[in-house]
């Protein structure tokens, strides 16, 4: 089968692998029909992710057909059409019962880091009952791709852990995929304000399309004082960090209103630095966290009620063999507009 592979920072190509075989009496091989690149993806290119080591198969997020199944396993057969979730559950350890799924001890985020993943034209899926989808008839499956990861992401460590509330208000620093993402999920509590902050302008363009009332290009707008003018001089109720950068953080350290909180959703590759001189007598919670995907059945019966519609954020799409492409557009969004890649096996 055809798949991309790491070989270590800044290096991948595509291959021609062994298709995938069942290892354990849980396991599914999924068929992938349509995958996509997520910044994570780019994380690990740039030597952020130690634990992905060179020769692995990228990619955590996918739909596909099941072709084969293990013996243990009981909620699918060959043929059902499934979501794949990036977190890879056993659903029996101590942290799978507390909810915790991306601490799972046989699981959480392994595929495309740990063990081979999705961009590639078949995958295995360990525990299979408990981390795949069942799709609803006539689903599409651009809009479910980005249920793999992104929405549950950015609802999950953004939203839910920023503790968005009717009325509050709300900075989003970063209006890539996953702040967009948090963005669209922010508005199931009716924030009074959603502030979408970036460097670039056709993102907050896009920011404003999807509900955010106000927008700011950090690299040239006072956003700190700009946001205080709209929250009566307190700063925002919750600032939430969707980029993974020293900079996005300490601007979310600024923003924050006593009592506020700081959620932070962005993979950080170097270290931040935390200025308690100045948070210290501010009732600040800060929170991090893997997403869990616990909330993933909720936002499938979302999209297929036509609540939610994350096919919005696909702007582009390739064939699996032009997935170096793809990977050189998300890259470059900047210059490419590029937001989430669909790319069709």
């Amino acid at each position: 089968m055809k798949a991309l592979v790491y070989h270590g920072p800044g290096e991948k190509s595509l291959e021609d692998r062994p298709r995938p075989a069942l290892q354990a009496p849980g396991d599914a091989i999924v068929r992938i029909t349509k995958t996509t690149i997520c910044g994570t993806d780019l994380h690990i290119l740039k030597g952020d992710v130690p634990t992905c080591e060179p020769g692995r198969i990228l990619g955590h997020e996918g739909v596909g057909i099941v072709e084969e199944v293990g013996t243990a396993v009981g909620a699918f057969k060959p043929g059902d059409h499934v979501l794949i979730s990036c977190i890879t559950s056993c659903a029996r350890c101590e942290y799978c019962r507390r909810g915790m799924y991306s601490h799972c001890v046989e699981g959480g985020w392994i595929l495309g880091n740990r063990i081979d993943g999705t961009q590639a034209e078949f995958v295995r899926i360990p525990h299979a009952d408990n981390s795949l989808h069942a799709i609803p008839p006539g689903a599409d499956e651009d809009a479910l791709v980005m249920l793999s990861d992104i929405l549950p992401t950015g609802y999950e460590c953004g939203v839910l852990n920023g503790k968005v509330a009717p009325g509050s208000s709300v900075a989003i620093v970063g209006a890539g995929p996953i702040g967009l993402a948090t963005l669209l999920t922010a508005q199931f509590y009716a924030p009074a304000r959603i502030i979408m902050i970036d460097l670039d302008d056709n993102r907050l363009a896009v920011a404003r399309k999807f509900g955010a009332t106000d927008t700011f290009n950090s690299g040239r707008d006072p956003v700190v004082s700009l946001v205080r003018e709209l929250t009566d001089g307190k700063g925002v109720d919750t600032a939430i960090e969707a980029v993974g950068i020293p900079a996005t953080f300490a601007l979310c350290e600024e923003l924050v209103a006593p009592g506020g909180v700081i959620a932070n959703v962005g993979v950080h590759g170097a270290k931040v630095d935390l200025h308690l001189e100045e948070l210290w007598s501010r009732n600040i919670t800060i929170t991090t966290r893997l997403v869990d995907t616990v909330s993933t059945p909720m936002l499938l019966k979302t999209v297929e009620a036509k609540r939610l519609r994350p096919e919005q954020l696909v702007t582009h799409r390739f064939v699996l063999s032009d997935i170096l492409e793809a990977y050189e557009t998300f890259a470059r969004a900047a210059d490419t507009h590029a937001l989430k890649v669909v790319i069709d096996t």
